[in-house]
């Protein structure tokens, strides 16, 4: 039988998935993950490897947190500067875990992706050694408490890890949760003294029939409002 292994792992998916897949269709999500894993692939190199894609995310496995943590810095920024690039949100994790099959088992890889379901886009959410190794590198890290996760038996105590550096957030499109460039954005519409920028002349239409739906959660979501400077 195996023995287990220590590694480190990251889940990082696109925020906002489900809502771009409705508002642009299949083809165009299906389009985007590939763009997404190839990112996923470059970012790695050297440093780790892309064990799988699982639907909107992928699962990364590293020797180490620092690795880990530079390659998911990699693609997060990479995908901040990529117009039209729903935001990120990732969790990271180390300890033993099983390899079987090119695969990676276990209550680290599960906790992991309970951490990236967990995150908001354009977050990255880590534990202790993954902050440990974040404050070496001199990375941002703000403890979050022991917070319950859910189908995990004992509370976690979680850090939020700065990987990209302060800026304003991008303007999202309330329709697809696409994040945009405020200046080639083909769509704006005001609401309620709010400001929203859309990917296309179609969001921009759908959020005209029915204006509170969207707003409200993009003004409650991350990325949102998107107030005039």
């Amino acid at each position: 039988m195996a023995e287990p292994v220590e590694r480190t792992f990251a889940f990082v998916d696109l925020a906002g998935f489900t809502a771009l897949t409705e508002a642009h269709g299949d083809a165009t999500a299906v389009d985007l993950v590939g763009r997404f894993v190839t990112l996923a692939a470059e970012a790695v190199e050297g440093r780790g490897e892309v064990v799988k894609s699982i639907g909107d995310a992928v699962m990364l496995s590293f020797g180490d947190p620092a690795n880990a943590l530079a390659a998911t810095q990699r693609l997060l920024r990479w995908s901040q500067g990529s117009d039209g690039f729903p935001m990120l949100r990732a969790g990271l994790h180390d300890g033993p875990a099983l390899a079987r099959s090119g695969d990676w088992f276990g209550a680290t890889v599960n906790l992991a992706a309970r951490l990236a379901g967990r995150a908001r886009g354009g977050q990255t959410l880590g534990t202790a050694r993954i902050a440990e190794s974040a404050r070496e590198q001199d990375m941002g890290v703000v403890g979050l408490g022991l917070v319950e996760l859910r189908n995990v038996p004992r509370p976690v105590e979680l850090f939020e890890i700065s990987l990209l550096a302060p800026a304003p957030p991008p303007p999202v499109d309330p329709v697809c949760r696409m994040a945009l460039d405020r200046e080639r954005a083909p769509g704006w519409l005001r609401h309620n003294d709010h400001d929203f920028w859309f990917c296309s002349i179609e969001c921009a239409a759908a959020f005209a029939l029915a204006p509170d739906r969207y707003a409200d959660a993009a003004l409650a979501g991350p990325g949102g409002p998107n107030p005039q400077q």
